[in-house]
């Protein structure tokens, strides 16, 4: 089966090699100190994290219709593919480059990953290797724009999706992640603390999630849930539960009682997220399901990690049992509403990542980690809570107005949205040419 031709993706990737030539990216010269140990941890947890976008591929795969699974997982999968090259690029000194107002990094800074082998440590992962470092981060890019894909699945054409995901990562993950974690961030310098991702991550993908399916509007089956293997949907968050104690831990980026208490928060809120979402249902004299277990540890993860490496553990029930009402509470409103966000993106990754970061705001305390300089709102002090609320009103501003420039600038470029037909075929056959 053959589509339109389009010749400029190829043209693309051949001036990238191209530029392989004069941009080879040789070692840097200088003497490092390292930690095995650290490197140990940390090549591991750059793996964990890689293997939570098969996980999510697997995840949102299994809910949707089995004539667009394939499209589904795909979706997924792709984005190992294209942000990989991004960020080698120019993608890593968007994000971590010499700061521009603290707004983003300049590209030139790391320019083909020059610099990068042999780099000066990172402040932040000072006995690790740079690029070590630069590969782990790049985990993180990687399944971000990929969690978008449930708001729209079953209805975007593929080529569309590439290059929503190109811009999404240049004009929203890179802005929000430099601010957040580049020591001359935005945000960063207004003390607001995400220890692995909720506002950069989830809080991004969640918000561009609910403004693309505002934009793309309903499905033909808008409100009908038809999963085609929910052992799909339990597979996938084995591998993301299992990849997340990376995502998590890792951020302590060493070997080190940060890493173990981050791995404990983590344990602790998704399992207690998981027992809220099935015991409030309960409540309700609704049935525990597979797949109420599965979001609600979802959305327990989400939740923790801003804060997995500065709270405690008891605190992290807490921020795991609220996040999971939350959100099902959210899930119901959206379910009675005209918003089609397919696999509820946003109740999930959005809704969870907010309550983690005003969470981490409320109990965030100096005695786990000595970068928190104002205890959270619990122990008395309200600085720290009110830049993490200062902070997400700006972030969402920001996520979704630029959300929906870049939905329109796709849409004009090349047709975001299926046709019915195509829909109706499933888009595994009409994207793809292949089915189950």
């Amino acid at each position: 089966m053959y589509s339109k031709k389009s010749t400029l993706p190829f043209v693309l990737l051949v001036i990238i090699a191209l530029l392989a030539l004069f941009f080879p990216g040789l070692p840097a010269t200088g003497e490092h100190e390292f930690d095995a140990a650290d490197i140990a941890w940390m090549l591991t947890s750059t793996a964990l994290v890689l293997i939570m976008t098969p996980g999510l591929a697997f995840f949102y795969g299994g809910m949707v219709k089995k004539k667009n699974v394939i499209s589904t997982m795909l979706q997924s999968f792709i984005c190992m593919a294209v942000v990989a090259v991004i960020w080698v690029v120019f993608g890593f000194s968007l994000v971590f480059g010499e700061s521009i107002g603290g707004i983003i990094g300049n590209p030139a800074t790391y320019f083909m990953f020059g610099g990068v082998i042999g780099g000066e440590n990172w402040p932040g992962a000072p006995t690790i290797p740079f690029a070590l470092f630069a590969l782990y981060q790049l985990k993180f890019a990687i399944i971000t724009p990929a969690l978008i894909t449930g708001a729209f699945a079953e209805r975007i054409r593929f080529t569309s999706y590439v290059l929503f995901l190109c811009l999404f990562f240049i004009f929203i993950y890179a802005p929000l992640a430099h601010a957040t974690w580049h020591p001359d961030g935005l945000l960063a310098g207004m003390g607001v603390l995400d220890f692995a991702g909720g506002t950069v991550v989830h809080m991004s993908a969640g918000v561009t999630a609910l403004a693309s399916a505002l934009y793309l509007k309903q499905g033909n089956a808008n409100g009908g849930h038809d999963p085609a293997r929910i052992s799909y949907v339990i597979l996938g968050t084995g591998f993301l539960w299992f990849g997340w104690f990376g995502f998590n831990a890792g951020s302590a980026f060493g070997a080190s009682e940060l890493a173990a208490t981050a791995l404990a928060t983590t344990s602790t809120a998704s399992g207690a997220a998981a027992l809220a979402w099935i015991f409030f249902d309960a409540a309700r004299g609704k049935k525990p399901t597979a797949m109420g277990v599965c979001i609600g540890v979802v959305v327990g993860l989400v939740a923790i990690t801003p804060a997995a490496g500065f709270v405690t553990v008891p605190h992290s029930l807490i921020i795991g049992i609220v996040a999971s009402i939350i959100s099902r509470l959210v899930v119901e409103w959206r379910t009675r509403s005209r918003v089609d966000d397919t696999l509820d993106v946003f109740p999930s990754h959005g809704v969870g990542g907010m309550v983690g970061m005003i969470l981490t705001g409320v109990f965030a305390t100096k005695t786990i980690n000595s970068v928190v300089s104002t205890d959270g709102l619990f122990f008395g002090e309200t600085g720290l809570f009110t830049a993490h609320v200062i902070g997400l009103v700006g972030a969402v501003i920001f996520t979704f107005a630029m959300a929906f420039v870049i939905l329109k600038v796709t849409d004009v470029i090349t047709k975001l949205r299926v046709s019915p037909e195509e829909e109706e075929v499933g888009l595994d056959i009409s994207q793809h040419g292949e089915k189950l």
